[in-house]
């Protein structure tokens, strides 16, 4: 239920449109049914419209090219043996016309899928099941991307190890929430460089000047 409830948060502020967001969902076999269900029917009661109204849960896309990637992502996992667990129409009477999308989740995604190797952004869950810790973090650690992570686990032990294999600049223990002003804020392989927030973000506004003396 914390998980659940933690990546709600995570991936549909912002109706998916963050870049730490959650792309992949992995799910330890032995739960994942019971974790999909609980997700399922909390994503069903979301609801899309205008952000200006106050029941509103998700507002629209960017434009309609960001509506038309997030389509084909779906369709693409469709096509290729996804199952689509989320009801297919929006939740709302104010969504009718302009760019929204609805919440969907989708089980049976498999690593060959196009929204396991790009970025959807949008309000898209795609459930990848793992057996054990090395299948998990491989598949995790196979993008050429690595800005951020997120890990939900009771065991202390287990929590240090992937912790320390993971290759994601930002990596949430237990928690879904992103970066915060005074830590420092990068990604890691092609997810860019340098760090910004926290004294690190401060070097790129100082000229280090060394001064040597006999």
């Amino acid at each position: 239920e914390k998980a659940a409830d933690a990546l709600m948060s995570n991936k549909f502020r912002g109706s998916g449109q963050t870049c730490v967001c959650a792309n992949r969902v992995y799910v330890q076999a032995s739960i994942v049914e019971e974790f999909s269900k609980q997700l399922a029917a909390r994503v069903a009661t979301l609801k899309v419209g205008n952000g200006l109204h106050p029941d509103t849960d998700l507002g629209p896309l960017i434009d309609r090219s960001a509506v038309e990637k997030v389509q084909r992502h779906i369709d693409n996992a469709l096509a290729h043996g996804a199952v689509r667990i989320t009801p297919e129409g929006m939740n709302s009477s104010s969504a009718k016309s302009g760019n929204f999308f609805p919440p969907t989740v989708l089980r049976g995604v498999t690593a060959e899928m196009e929204c396991v190797h790009h970025e959807t952004f949008g309000p898209v869950i795609p459930i990848l099941e793992f057996e054990n810790e090395d299948q998990v973090i491989d598949a995790a650690n196979s993008t050429e991307y690595g800005l951020a992570a997120y890990v939900f686990t009771q065991n202390a032990s287990r929590s240090e190890r992937m912790l320390a294999r993971l290759r994601f600049g930002h990596v949430g223990l237990n928690t879904g929430s992103g970066p915060t002003a005074e830590a420092p804020f990068g990604g890691m392989k092609s997810s860019g460089f340098g760090r910004e927030g926290g004294l690190e973000g401060l070097h790129d506004f100082v000229d280090p000047q060394t001064i040597a003396s006999p």
